[in-house]
């Protein structure tokens, strides 16, 4: 995510524009911007400020909606991100190398930790728990000054980046010959592989489970740092490049049957009568079935998205190129522009499976809004 750049020239041959890599981030932000919406309005997981809804005919399609989404998106943002690591570095060396990270990334989690995330705690203290105190009377009561939010990912990107930096420091590596593009069958094989580690991991870090102040969720960290790698791996070898059509329909076909496989997990559910939270971790075999499901699906769905986007999208427009430059700040922005919408139709009687349908489309439309003015800012263009 925080590199907005995709114009170099890392092998012979490959082009110099990844247009496609830049609509595949877009598109990804948009998915982020949607899933804490849905998050807001009723889908599992945790925000600033939810209004649940309770019935199951719309909890049902946002659950499925967020568990494909967590089966890939944020993923997706590790690997990119990566793929452009080693020709940043290979192009500033290390110390240069190093600058610009804790400028593009440390500078915007100090951002979020120290001024962005008390305004938005406080504008759901404020509206939402009608507690109506000055914002500098509630500063003098906060005590969340370590408060990454969704910058998280940032948090982890920068550790993920220092260890890359060091391993390329001490330890020489050496590329005698190209490993070749995965196949189909490697890639689900490595799939369930990393689903039965993300179990394992998942006994002592079940999903939901979050490591404070960080933000980091254990549970969905193997794939987070395999697919870092596999970027790493992917730049190295060209993957990207010489990724199959083939490959990429076949691994479409597995994710549209995976999706067919999902009303399983809430059939498991009701028939053994188990928590749900089985699912998310613990020594039980739905957590094991759950996590193998998730790699598979997830897996299968970057690749299709990776191998169509080589393919339809990897063309550019004045809208697109604008999108793309201001997604990292839309990134960082995007809760503003949910929590605000939110919040102004907090009182309106409708149900929120129906405020979501408001809410979703003005929560994208605003935070590329948003995005695109915050980059416009002297000095903030220059870090983001």
């Amino acid at each position: 995510m925080p590199s907005n750049t995709t114009s170099f020239q890392p092998h012979s041959g490959q082009p110099s524009k990844l247009f496609y890599i830049d609509n595949i981030k877009v598109l990804l932000t948009i998915l982020v911007i949607l899933h804490h919406t849905l998050v807001t309005y009723g889908a599992p997981g945790g925000w600033y400020y939810t209004q649940k809804a309770t019935h199951i005919g719309a909890l049902l399609p946002m659950t499925l909606f967020v568990s494909i989404n967590q089966s890939f998106f944020m993923g997706s943002f590790f690997m990119l991100s990566a793929y452009f690591t080693p020709p940043s570095y290979d192009r500033k060396g290390a110390g240069k190398f190093i600058a610009d990270r804790l400028i593009r990334l440390g500078i915007p989690l100090l951002f979020y930790s120290f001024i962005f995330s008390p305004l938005l705690s406080y504008m759901v203290y404020y509206f939402a728990q009608g507690r109506h105190i000055t914002y500098f009377q509630y500063l003098g009561g906060y005590n969340n000054w370590i408060e990454f939010g969704v910058m998280w990912f940032v948090a982890a990107l920068l550790v993920f980046t220092m260890i890359y930096v060091v391993t390329r420091r001490f330890i020489k590596t050496t590329f005698k010959s190209a490993l070749p593009v995965p196949t189909a069958g490697v890639i689900l094989l490595f799939a369930v592989l990393l689903g039965v580690i993300s179990f394992l991991v998942r006994i002592l870090f079940p999903v939901g489970w979050v490591l404070k102040p960080l933000g980091f969720q254990l549970g969905h960290f193997p794939q987070y740092i395999a697919l870092f790698i596999v970027g790493l791996l992917a730049y190295r070898n060209q993957w990207f490049n010489t990724l199959s059509e083939r490959t990429g329909k076949r691994l479409a076909l597995s994710a549209w049957l995976c999706l067919l496989f999902f009303p399983v997990f809430f059939i498991i559910k009701l028939k053994l009568n188990m928590p749900i939270g089985w699912y998310s971790g613990g020594l039980h075999w739905q957590s094991l079935l759950y996590a193998v499901w998730e790699q598979w699906v997830g897996l299968s769905i970057l690749t299709a998205l990776l191998s169509t986007g080589k393919r339809y999208w990897n063309s550019s427009s004045p809208l697109l190129g604008k999108l793309a430059r201001c997604s990292y700040g839309v990134y960082i922005l995007h809760p503003l522009a949910i929590i605000s919408l939110s919040l102004s139709v907090r009182t309106w009687s409708a149900d929120p499976a129906i405020k979501l349908l408001l809410v979703a489309p003005l929560a994208v439309l605003s935070s590329f809004l948003i995005g695109a003015l915050f980059v416009l800012i002297p000095g903030v263009k220059k870090i983001i």
